[in-house]
């Protein structure tokens, strides 16, 4: 994929358009330079599920302690089979000095790279920059891609407020339970809770999709448990 900088404006800015992906969208694919070398981001994603996230820059204290946090949960990632991957608008040699401060501050070591964006590419193909906040930075995105590539997750937060990366690590047993059974998870769901039967499954169809047994609350909410689990 052939990536297109925006023209520039007179203050040296970039005129942002409106490229935000949205669900189920293909991921841009791109081909970037990172603190861990260059990667073809399809192809790096292989058959695992992804998660980009992005930071406003390099040596930020909130950001700082985000990749730590993201550090630490490596083997959570790894059993879910989710390659992680960070977004900044500096560059290689900046991040290699951050991830210094990072592993230093946060007691931990960063174990996933950090894509370089300082002309803004990747960074417009995902739509991390919004312009209302600031032309100069990008906001704090969580974008979670599927093996086939579909975005399945956007969030985005402010940069005043760091992420709940246990929240995206239910998010995404939350994906990959519901693309393997005929479930959706209700408010607040965590790995064990009963789920919802799918609308397109028929009551008399029930027994034999759910052996584990079932509660039909009102004939549009009907509960089954969690249909992976042993016993």
């Amino acid at each position: 994929m052939r990536l297109v900088l925006p023209p520039k404006t007179c203050n040296n800015q970039f005129n942002f358009s409106d490229m935000s992906i949205r669900l189920f969208d293909v991921a841009p694919d791109f081909t970037a330079e990172t603190s861990q070398g260059e990667i073809h981001f399809h192809e790096w994603l292989g058959n695992s599920w992804g998660v980009l996230f992005s930071h406003p820059a390099d040596f930020t204290p909130v950001c700082t302690t985000e990749l730590g946090a993201v550090a630490k949960l490596k083997n959570e990632f790894e059993k879910r089979n989710v390659k992680v991957v960070a977004l900044s608008v500096d560059d290689v040699q900046s991040h290699v000095s951050w991830i210094h401060d990072i592993n230093d501050t946060q007691h931990t070591e960063v174990n996933f790279p950090i894509i370089a964006d300082p002309e803004f590419k990747v960074s417009n193909l995902f739509g991390f920059v919004h312009p209302n906040a600031s032309d100069r930075f990008t906001v704090r995105s969580v974008v979670i891609i599927d093996p086939d590539k579909k975005v399945k997750l956007i969030i985005t937060y402010p940069a005043s407020t760091g992420r709940n990366f246990d929240e995206i690590l239910r998010v995404i047993d939350s994906l990959q339970l519901t693309a393997k059974y005929s479930v959706a998870t209700p408010a607040n769901w965590k790995q064990g809770d009963d789920v919802v039967i799918s609308s397109s499954v028929k009551t008399e169809d029930i027994p034999a999709r759910f052996p584990k047994g079932h509660t039909i609350v009102k004939d549009y909410l009907r509960m089954t448990p969690q249909p992976d689990l042993v016993g």
